[in-house]
């Protein structure tokens, strides 16, 4: 449901929110990220609050602060659809779910360890299209 601003404000709070919560994942301060990404301390703040959204040169600035894909950001932004296919190997044949994209992001696993989890996650998702027991 659609809160007071309607949904283009719920879509900005959620943009937001995910990119916080990349942000806290990385570990980086507001002040780090906004060091990084070459954006304004205040204006970054104010996108992660869902009271601005960023264009696509920003949302571009922040992935890479982030050391996420720009595509996994425009697909939270709803600048692309998820099966687009812009990617090298589309999404959906690869596997490649928000849970892979998060881990794929931490920086505080090694490629190995973000390779062996990944594995795991997909053994127990394979062959399961709703994820859920039968």
């Amino acid at each position: 449901m659609a809160g007071p601003g309607g949904p283009w404000e719920d879509h900005r709070r959620a943009l937001g929110g995910f990119i916080r919560s990349q942000r806290k994942l990385a570990r980086l301060s507001l002040r780090q990220l906004s060091a990084l990404s070459n954006i304004s301390n205040p204006y970054l703040s104010q996108i992660e609050r869902g009271l601005h959204e960023p264009s696509v040169r920003v949302l571009h600035a922040i992935a890479e602060a982030l050391d996420i894909s720009a595509e996994s950001l425009l697909l939270q932004a709803g600048l692309v659809r998820e099966q687009a296919g812009g990617s090298p190997a589309d999404a959906g044949e690869r596997g490649d779910s928000s849970t892979e994209r998060a881990i794929r992001a931490d920086r505080r696993l090694s490629d190995a360890q973000k390779e062996a989890l990944i594995s795991v996650y997909r053994s127990y998702t394979a062959g399961s299209p709703t994820g859920g027991a039968s």
